[in-house]
């Protein structure tokens, strides 16, 4: 068996996630696009829950394309209230169009939303070597940085917290404990490429605690 982030539960959707897609560097910008909704959707409630409904918004989120959901409707925001796939919050629903709308913007300006996200970290992961859970931050002067610039351009649901956690499901930051298996493998060239569709991640200080 081997030795995982002390937040790693035994349920298989956790461990799935630690395994193959936490902390793994994603590029794909409709990924991150992807994993910045799913963060804002978790705010308040368990990652595992916001995991789980995964599917269910890739497909009332028209896949994550952010030009899609920017073209979102009213009348499409009142039908995803209605969804029980999703997390019925109004304003974490028309956050999301929201955001697709700045997130486009963001291309537009750096050509790529990876290359604005990334240039936070200088484009290379920052690897930290914590040995215990309560090592990990909540929130760090880059995370609040992001956070500053993304509420200056308009983004909703994007404080330090969501935006740290961000940083570490991206690969941005590996936070895996040093004593994890994963904590070598994913600052490994290959791993860059493993995983482009890897969507969201819990917040370091939210509901799996301060994890690696």
């Amino acid at each position: 068996m081997p030795e995982r982030c002390a937040w790693v539960t035994s349920d298989p959707d956790y461990i799935a996630y630690h395994d193959e897609q936490w902390g793994v560097p994603l590029h794909d910008d409709q990924a991150l696009f992807e994993m910045l909704t799913l963060e804002g959707a978790q705010a308040g409630l368990s990652w595992l829950t916001v995991l789980r409904k995964r599917a269910a918004y890739r497909e009332a989120f028209a896949g994550f394309d952010p030009a899609r959901v920017a073209r979102f409707t009213p009348a499409r925001v009142e039908k995803l209230l209605a969804d029980p796939g999703i997390v019925r919050n109004r304003l974490k629903i028309e956050s999301t169009v929201n955001n697709a709308r700045r997130f486009l913007e963001v291309q537009r300006e750096h050509g790529t939303f990876d290359a604005y996200l990334w240039g936070f970290v200088g484009g290379a992961p920052v690897v930290n070597a914590f040995r215990a859970g309560a090592e990990v931050p909540a929130k760090t002067a880059i995370s609040d940085a992001l956070s500053k610039d993304l509420l200056r351009r308009g983004f909703k649901f994007v404080g330090s917290t969501i935006c740290y956690a961000l940083m570490q499901a991206t690969g941005m930051v590996n936070d895996h404990l040093v004593s994890c298996f994963r904590h070598g493998q994913v600052s490994a060239p290959s791993e860059s490429n493993r995983s482009k569709k890897a969507a969201g991640g819990p917040g370091a200080s939210r509901s799996r605690g301060k994890h690696g």
